[in-house]
């Protein structure tokens, strides 16, 4: 089986760590990352098949590092998590190609739907 990697991007570290646990648990390889900044200069962009990510962020916000891997050239799918479920932020994420913007707290359910679209799309 071939483990996916899901790069989880929150400042939260009770969020971004029971996402990855959850994930890990379903057979996925998550890894956290406290902000866009540290996930850009990882080496494990060109290998992350999905992110999730906050939007409020210290430093570079969610729709930030969005455009910011759009304009280096990569398509990775990204999901949105957020306390702060502003509709003008959750339609910018949308119309520039995010799989969804789920409110904190999100269901679990709703996450892992979004996880099969993202990669049913892509």
């Amino acid at each position: 089986m071939i483990s996916i990697l899901i790069s989880i991007v929150d400042d939260d570290p009770v969020v971004r760590d029971a996402t990855a646990d959850l994930l890990n648990s379903l057979g996925f390889t998550a890894l956290g990352f406290e902000s866009a900044e540290e996930f850009l200069d990882s080496d494990h962009i060109k290998s992350t098949g999905c992110v999730i990510t906050d939007q409020q962020l210290p430093g570079l916000t969610g729709t930030e590092l969005q455009a910011q891997l759009r304009a280096d050239g990569y398509q990775t799918p990204i999901i949105f998590i957020t306390a702060f479920p502003e509709p003008s932020v959750r339609k910018q994420a949308l119309e520039a190609g995010a799989v969804a913007f789920l409110p904190k707290p999100f269901e679990q359910n709703d996450l892992l739907r979004s996880i099969e679209s993202a990669f049913g799309r892509h």
